[in-house]
């Protein structure tokens, strides 16, 4: 049994799909890169701090021991609660409205706002917990 070449029309239509495959994953690479861009300048205008010094801040301050925080390496902690869409939340802590300002003086003094909570004092000043907040709103 012999096989009959494809027309040529098939060809064009592999290469014209194929070229569509390409333009639609180029397209939503850049649409990702612009969301997460207008995230962090949101962050940054809500918070006044810098999302690139809080993740920093985090990193140093090591709670992914204790949290799972998206992009932070080794952020696999299972004591305190994931941090992923952190900023879609209703609640902070469970019960404190989650808003930039809450969420700052939560950092800064958690023990002041849930004594006998299991989020320790930091020592976090305000400008650190300002840019660690960023970071939070940003990964939304």
């Amino acid at each position: 049994m012999s096989r009959r070449p494809l027309p040529s029309s098939l060809g064009w239509l592999a290469v014209l799909v194929t070229l569509c495959v390409a333009v639609a994953v180029g397209a939503g690479a850049v649409l990702h890169v612009e969301t997460q861009q207008q995230h962090r300048v949101q962050a940054q205008m809500i918070t006044g701090g810098d999302w690139q010094r809080g993740k920093s801040a985090i990193e140093r301050q090591g709670c992914g021991s204790c949290h799972i925080i998206p992009g932070i390496d080794g952020a696999m902690g299972k004591v305190g609660p994931d941090l992923t869409h952190v900023g879609q939340r209703a609640a902070l802590a469970g019960s404190l409205t989650n808003d930039p300002e809450a969420m700052v003086v939560w950092l800064m003094h958690p023990q002041r706002l849930r004594p006998g909570s299991g989020m320790p004092e930091q020592g976090i000043g305000r400008r650190e917990a300002q840019d660690m907040s960023a970071y939070l709103y940003a990964q939304d």
